[in-house]
């Protein structure tokens, strides 16, 4: 009856060892982890030597080791070895225990017993109990010492697994089942009723902890025809045996055949340990173990898929669409394929793993959901300032522009990070939405500010162009109103400037005060441009005077260079020449853009000019003395910050133009003297008439005598050339002429006049 398919191993040895290595390689080879809970447990125990594995091997086509009846009685099966039932349908596992009251363990060695029996309640569906036919009705035989370690370790379990007990009444009698099957039940109850049970089962009918069973074998020995026959219909029995109506078909608290191996080891482990043993709690520490088991091999399949393994490198370089929809489709395959492996464990136990599974899933792709959103803010900030410069290239209004594509990009990333959105997560983009606003608000604020100054930039350099050499050509003009002309210029130039100024900035849609702000520094920076400049002048003043003396004391009203003929009045002119220095020197001297009064030019006219006329008197340079309204280091009725030359360098000053114009006024002076000099070179009138009358006689001795007349003519010519010659007329001009320079004639002069 040996088949090779039955696959039979040892589970627990004699020394009650667990093969671990051993259950774990069945059930690989019998491929018992996909059966979910469409499989069965049948374990069979009774008396050592009762013909336990030669019925299961005839009843199942197992390979269990029989004991050889020409060698004795003897322990054959030791331990507890599995196999697979071959040919029945649902998968079904045959577990054969090691019998009882041997005399290898001896009177007292019942511990094992206990634990194997206890360990076969509590993983099998349907145990069959192998008893002789003789047996029944007497008190004290071998089975009831069994049925009272079955009921008894039953009771631990706490809670009822509904097991079916089929009785299986070997080399039965003439006495007919129907006869034996009640005296059997009412034994049955009689060692129910006498058990000690726990308090919560005390009054717990056998029926919520068992279906009992019973049928009859004929003698394998004397009918064995007819034992396989009744064999081969009870095992007619174990087909479909956990449908509804078969022999377990109410059995309850079933662990997947998957977890079937761990929670074998558990359950011995607590049965080894003398632990009670609550199969509800097994079933969630089982479920559990195997959930968690199956949770971490979907997340390290999740983890080498090469689906999420393309999208993690893709979303580094850039990214991806459709991200979301990718990644949730992933993780749901992930996820689905958890549920088809879990589907068998106790709901809470699975749920729970499955939330734990999605969130680890979930936390290991978190990386490159930040990733992602992290390029589609950078990528949404790029194309916001692109567009914005694009806009304001085209003469867009700043705060229109700034409006349109701050809502568009927006917009747009909002929808980026839906598309990037993963169903099985409620992560938010709020974060990565606020930082993008406010990426875009600070280069939004750094542009402004750059336009803002670009434009005050450009409107200052106007303003500079426009000031700086029309304010240093007043300057340099000296005009009786110089002040007022500036005043007026930066006045015109600056509202100017502000209206242009305003209308550039109105795209920009700033507050009154902030435009009021702006337009005050335009103003003040035109007001310093101005001050600026008349600083620069108030350094040249100096130049700017000797020019201005030069200029009005050469030339007449006209504008023409003076011929100093004798008849000009020098010291006019040189008063008039020096008021006009003075006058510059007194506008220079602060800075006249506040239209406040004051006496700066009065007090430079008393201290320089009137008081130079007056330095005769003796009187007055007393009182000088005592006096000097030049001597100090501020203007009266002036700031102090517009301030351009202090009295006291005003002085200096003019000290110094003084005694540099003074050569001037000399030369006019002494051409003067030399004009008159030459244009009086004839003698008196009254010399002329009293050469006539006294020469009368001479004079017509050589109106008689031609050859005189020759000779006088002749010597007028020569006179003439050397006059016209010598220019002795324009050295009679610039003074006394030198008798030397008249001495070395050349002879070419002479022969050329001759």
């Amino acid at each position: 009856m040996a088949n090779d398919d039955c696959c039979a191993t040892q589970l627990i040895d004699g020394h009650a060892e667990f093969n671990v290595a051993g259950l774990d390689s069945f059930i690989r080879t019998v491929n018992l982890a996909s059966c979910g809970l469409s499989y069965a447990v049948v374990a069979i125990m009774g008396p050592q030597s009762s013909g336990k594995s030669t019925l299961m091997n005839h009843l199942f086509h197992t390979s269990f080791r029989e004991m050889d009846a020409f060698r004795g009685r003897s322990q054959t099966t030791k331990g507890i070895w599995i196999a697979k039932c071959v040919g029945i349908e649902p998968s079904t596992i045959a577990m054969d225990l090691e019998g009882t009251d041997g005399r290898e363990r001896g009177e007292d060695d019942t511990a094992f017993e206990k634990q194997s029996a206890l360990f076969a309640l509590a993983i099998s569906d349907i145990v069959l109990i192998n008893m002789w036919c003789h047996d029944i009705g007497r008190e004290q035989a071998a089975n009831k010492p069994l049925l009272k370690t079955v009921f008894q370790v039953m009771m631990r379990l706490f809670s009822p697994r509904k097991t079916t007990l089929l009785f299986v009444i070997r080399d039965k009698t003439k006495t007919p089942l129907e006869n034996l099957e009640p005296i059997l039940r009412e034994d049955i109850q009689k060692i129910w009723d006498g058990i000690r049970k726990p308090e919560a089962h005390q009054h717990t009918p056998l029926c919520e902890f068992f279906n009992v069973e019973v049928t009859a074998l004929s003698s394998y020995e004397d009918k064995e025809d007819k034992f396989k026959e009744e064999v081969a219909q009870l095992r007619q029995r174990f087909f479909h045996s956990i449908a509804p109506g078969g022999l377990a078909g109410d059995r309850r608290g079933v662990v997947p055949a998957s977890a079937f191996s761990i929670s074998a080891q558990q359950i011995w482990k607590v049965i080894r340990e003398n632990k009670d043993l609550d199969l509800p709690a097994h079933k969630v520490m089982v479920a559990t173990v195997r959930c968690e088991e199956i949770a971490n091999e979907k997340l390290n399949q999740l983890r080498s898929d090469k689906g999420w393994l393309e999208l993690e490198e893709a979303i580094e370089l850039g990214p991806v669409r459709g991200f979301g929809e990718k990644l949730s489709s992933i993780i749901d395959a992930c996820l689905s394929q958890y549920d088809e492996e879990a589907i068998f464990f106790d709901e809470a136990v699975r749920n729970a793993k499955q939330k734990q599974l999605e969130s680890k899933a979930l936390d290991l792709v978190y990386p490159a959901y930040t990733t992602l959103l992290g390029h589609i803010r950078s990528k949404a900030l790029d194309d916001f300032k692109t567009k914005l410069e694009q806009s304001l290239n085209n003469g867009e209004g700043f705060a229109s522009s700034v409006r349109t594509w701050t809502q568009s990009t927006m917009l747009e990333f909002d929808k980026a990070s839906a598309d990037a959105a993963i169903r099985q997560a409620n992560w938010g983009a709020s974060k990565v939405r606020d930082k993008l606003h406010r990426d875009i608000d600070s280069h939004t604020s750094s542009v402004c500010s750059a336009k803002l100054l670009e434009i005050t930039t450009n409107f200052e350099k106007k303003l500079a162009k426009a000031l700086a050499e029309p304010v240093e050509s007043l300057f340099e003009a000296g005009g009786k109103d110089s002040w007022l002309s500036i005043r007026e210029l930066l006045k015109r130039e600056t509202e100017t400037a502000v209206s242009e100024f305003s209308a550039s900035v109105a795209g920009f849609e700033l507050d009154e005060e902030t435009v009021g702000r702006m337009q005050q520094s335009l103003r003040d920076y035109a007001r310093k441009v101005v001050e600026n400049k008349a600083r620069d002048e108030a350094g040249k003043i100096l130049i700017r005077m000797k020019d201005r003396f030069s200029t009005v004391f050469n030339h007449d009203n006209d504008s023409l260079p003076r011929v100093w003929t004798g008849k000009e009045d020098i010291r006019a002119i040189t008063r008039d020449a020096r008021s006009a220095s003075l006058k510059l020197l007194s506008d220079m001297a602060a800075i006249r853009l506040d239209e406040k009064p004051d006496r700066i030019e009065s007090a430079l006219y008393s201290s320089l000019i009137d008081k130079t006329s007056a330095a005769t008197s003796s009187q007055y340079l007393t009182r000088e003395a005592s006096v000097d309204p030049l001597a100090s280091s501020t203007w009266e009725e002036v700031s102090p910050e517009d301030v351009l030359i202090t009295p006291v360098q005003c002085k200096a000053l003019w000290r110094q133009f003084q005694g540099e114009t003074e050569y001037t006024v000399t030369q006019a002076i002494s051409a003067q003297e030399a004009y008159k000099r030459s244009n009086n070179w004839l003698p008196p009138p009254w010399a002329i008439m009293a050469m006539v009358i006294l020469g009368f006689n001479e004079f017509m001795m050589l109106l008689k005598n031609p050859l005189y007349l020759m000779f006088i003519f002749v010597a007028y010519l020569l006179g003439k050339a050397i006059w016209v010659q010598m220019d002795i007329a324009g050295e009679f001009r610039h003074g006394t002429v030198s008798m030397t320079g008249l001495i070395p004639f050349r002879s070419s002069w002479i022969v050329k006049i001759l």
